[in-house]
């Protein structure tokens, strides 16, 4: 097959025109051509890989992997409800969080309505809600962080759902609880607020709830969350959500047979129980957050707080954030440009083990020492 593709040019079926509204998701980049060992800190992924005891227990599911797992994930989600304190009967499961996110749009979105999120929300809302026909409002920032006001402005007759990541990807910073719920109050019944907690297990602040409180407080708010970070699976595709009793009826009716493995059940149960894991990770992550943040802030690099498992870095311009991200691809270290995010003069840097971090800081001062 030669030649440029063009969707509605070529005989054969056609795709509906949302398909084509959205360029495809990219995700953090894994290797570099002629690098051998590659620093990847482009995918906010746990430093430290899985818990020992989720690839104890991989391995052995895999002996029965023959087997159709439980459709209903019950074992993962009563393990979900007594490692949080949630009522297992209203957590569904799914393959990521991002299926979950997808089913939520698909479900209460459609043509003719709209989604609104902040400006630089998770890219994932805006692709599934174009693909499902809807519009999408954004909501203007202040200093990085949701404006509650600027979203509730953003809120029409037609809107059916308003997506907030607490903390946000990929900017770090967190809206404490008094004002999550201020923007629960301020909507209407019918609209649907999820809250993407992907990043909770990171945050130690007193003025944070991940979402529970809100769900329990009411019928139209979603918290979804996700194995891929703390629990270093994001291989296994492992998410969940905790919702009102219709909303997690809604989920089971249009999610798949069987949407999580065997394998990806057994690790999530597994990680849940490992002794002290949540606690060591947040430990590390926090002071070497710190750290980082202080050496490039140190080389004249402005860096946003961050309440995550990874810092954005303002290089201050467009151009000299490219030669930033090229001169660390030279050293073999990935990062992720974030200009998708309408960030192009930022790089966003996963926090990783000790030594990865003091290669980032070692790089970025070696650039500024040459680049100014």
């Amino acid at each position: 097959m030669t030649g440029q593709f063009k969707p509605h040019g070529h005989p054969g079926p056609h795709a509906r025109d949302a398909v084509f509204s959205v360029p495809p998701y990219v995700g953090g980049e894994s290797t570099l051509k002629g690098v051998n060992r590659v620093i990847k800190l482009s995918s906010n992924e746990g430093a430290f890989g899985p818990p020992p005891g989720a690839v104890e227990a991989i391995r052995a599911a895999a002996c029965s992997a023959h087997r159709y797992p439980d459709g209903g994930s019950a074992a993962l989600r009563e393990a979900i409800g007594v490692r949080f304190g949630l009522d297992p009967a209203r957590i569904v499961c799914g393959n990521g969080s991002d299926e979950l996110i997808t089913l939520l749009i698909q479900s209460y979105g459609g043509s003719g309505t709209e989604l609104v999120m902040s400006a630089h929300g998770f890219l994932i809302y805006e692709i599934a809600a174009k693909l499902a026909g809807m519009t999408v409002r954004k909501a203007t920032e202040r200093d990085l962080v949701t404006d509650i006001d600027a979203m509730l402005a953003q809120v029409t007759p037609a809107t059916r759902l308003v997506f907030l990541a607490n903390p946000n990807n990929p900017t770090g910073t967190l809206v404490p609880h008094a004002e999550i719920a201020r923007l629960r109050a301020g909507l209407p019944e019918d609209v649907l607020l999820v809250l993407d907690a992907a990043y909770a297990e990171y945050v130690e602040r007193p003025d944070y709830d991940a979402g529970a409180l809100l769900v329990d407080a009411g019928g139209n708010v979603v918290m979804t969350r996700t194995f891929s970070k703390m629990f270093g699976l994001g291989g296994a595709r492992l998410g969940w959500a905790y919702a009102p009793a219709p909303v997690i009826d809604v989920l089971n009716r249009t999610r798949m047979p069987f949407n999580v493995s065997s394998l990806a059940a057994a690790a999530g149960i597994a990680s849940l129980g490992e002794p002290g894991w949540i606690e060591r990770c947040r430990d590390h992550n926090n002071r070497a957050r710190a750290a980082l943040t202080a050496r490039l802030r140190a080389c004249g690099i402005t860096v946003h707080p961050s309440e995550t498992n990874f810092i954005l870095a303002d290089l201050g311009s467009t151009t000299r954030a490219a030669a930033a991200d090229a001169h660390l691809r030279t050293r073999g270290i990935l990062v992720r440009n974030v200009a998708a995010y309408a960030l192009p003069q930022c790089l966003r840097i996963t926090i990783g083990t000790d030594e990865e971090c003091d290669a980032v800081a070692e790089a970025l001062a070696g650039f500024v020492r040459d680049h100014g």
